[in-house]
C-alpha cells in the first residue's frame, strides 16, 4: 500500500490514535520492527531463517515461505496499474470460479481484474470509481471493495458478472453510498461476515466484523480484534486469521498465522515468518491461499531499491499455514 502514490486517501487518515511504543521484532529487517499503541513490550518473533528453493526475483525471504509457497497466475496490466486487494468469487459463472484483483492508477478509474484459477488466464476487467482498492471480497450476492480509507462500497454480483463478460473494460457503479467503518485498508469475508480493519505503520491496530444482510448492508459486531503493524491483507478461516504485512520497497514482508479466539495478539497462539517485499491482499480458494504483490507494478519494478519484483500471484496450501499455529 503506497499512500504517497494515491494521495486522495491520505496516510494520516489510517494512523490510529494513542502513543506508539516501539517493540523490537526479531529478524534481519529492522525496518519491519513491530510497534504497539499500548504499554505492552512483548516482541513477536518472525522467522527469517533462510533455505528452501527460491522461485521469485530478488533476495530470499525465508525457508518457511519458500517451503510453502509457489508461483501462480500472472497479474495483468502492471504497466499501468498497481494491484492491491484480492478476493474469491465462487460460482461466478455456473461451476466456474474467479480470483478478483483490485488495482489502482493515479488520476484514473480503478480496476477489478478477474483471473480464472483453473487456467491462470484473465477472464475480464471491469472499471470502478477511483480507489486504492486495498481489499475486495464477495458474499451473499454482493462484492465489497474498499472505497475511501474508512469506507466500503458494494456492487451487485449480477451486474459485475455482465460487465466481466463484456468486451473492453466496462464501468460498474457502486450501489448506494459507501458504508463508513473503522477502517477499510484491508477486508475479506467468511461465513456471512465481512472483516475489515485499518493499516497502521506506527503500531498495531484493529479490525471489526460486520454481518452481511440480504440487501448488502453491514451490521457491526461490537468487538475489536488486534491486527499486526502494517497489515495489508487478511485471510479468514474457521480457525485462523492469516495477515499479510508490509511497508516499503526496501523491506521484506511478514505473514502472521494467528489462531482465532483471542483478540489480543500477545495472548493469541501465532506464528510469523518473513515473505518477499511488498505483499498485499491474500485470499482463500480451493484449499489454497493466494497472495498478491504490488512490487511488479510499473511504479516499483524498475526501481533497483525494490527487493523482490513479483508479477505473479503466489499460492500455498491453507493447511501448510494453519498447522503452524
Amino acid at each position: 500500500m503506497r499512500f504517497t502514490k494515491f494521495t486522495a486517501l491520505g496516510l494520516a487518515a489510517v494512523l490510529a490514535g494513542g502513543t506508539a511504543v516501539t517493540v523490537a521484532l526479531k529478524g534481519a529487517d529492522s525496518s519491519q520492527a513491530a510497534t504497539q499503541a499500548t504499554a505492552a513490550t512483548t516482541a513477536i518473533s518472525c522467522s527469517t531463517t533462510l533455505g528452501g528453493r527460491d522461485f521469485y526475483d530478488g533476495p530470499s525471504a525465508s525457508k518457511m515461505y519458500n517451503d510453502r509457497f509457489s508461483v501462480s497466475a500472472a497479474v495483468p496490466n502492471l504497466s499501468k496499474y498497481t494491484p492491491q486487494g484480492i478476493g474469491t468469487w465462487w460460482n461466478w459463472d455456473g461451476s466456474k470460479d474467479l480470483l478478483l484483483v483490485t488495482a489502482y492508477r493515479s488520476g484514473a478509474n480503478s480496476q477489478i481484474i478477474g483471473i480464472d484459477p483453473a487456467t491462470n488466464k484473465t477472464v475480464g476487467v471491469v472499471a470502478i470509481a477511483a480507489t486504492h482498492g486495498g481489499g475486495i471480497t464477495t458474499s451473499n450476492g454482493w462484492a465489497f471493495v474498499q472505497g475511501s480509507t474508512n469506507g466500503i462500497r458494494k456492487y451487485k454480483l449480477s451486474t459485475l458478472k455482465t460487465a466481466m463478460k463484456a468486451a473492453g473494460t466496462p464501468y460498474v457503479k457502486a450501489v448506494g453510498a459507501e458504508r463508513k467503518v473503522y477502517g477499510a485498508s484491508f477486508l475479506t469475508s467468511y461465513g456471512g461476515y465481512v472483516w475489515s480493519g485499518k493499516f497502521n505503520d506506527k503500531g498495531r491496530d484493529k479490525m471489526y466484523q460486520y454481518k452481511i444482510n440480504s440487501n448488502g448492508s453491514l451490521t457491526t459486531i461490537n468487538k475489536a480484534w488486534e491486527v499486526p503493524t502494517k497489515t495489508q491483507g487478511l485471510l479468514v478461516t474457521g480457525t485462523h486469521f492469516v495477515f499479510s504485512t508490509s511497508y516499503g520497497r526496501t523491506n521484506r514482508s511478514n505473514l502472521y498465522v494467528v489462531r482465532r479466539g483471542q483478540p489480543d495478539l500477545d495472548k493469541a497462539k501465532l506464528k510469523c515468518f518473513r515473505a518477499p517485499s511488498m505483499s498485499e491482499g491474500i485470499t482463500e480458494y480451493g484449499g489454497r491461499a493466494y497472495l498478491v504483490f504490488e512490487s511488479g507494478s510499473h511504479l516499483y519494478a524498475g526501481d533497483p531499491k525494490t527487493l523482490n519484483v513479483i508479477k505473479n500471484l503466489h499460492k500455498a496450501t491453507i493447511s501448510s499455514l494453519t498447522k503452524l499455529a
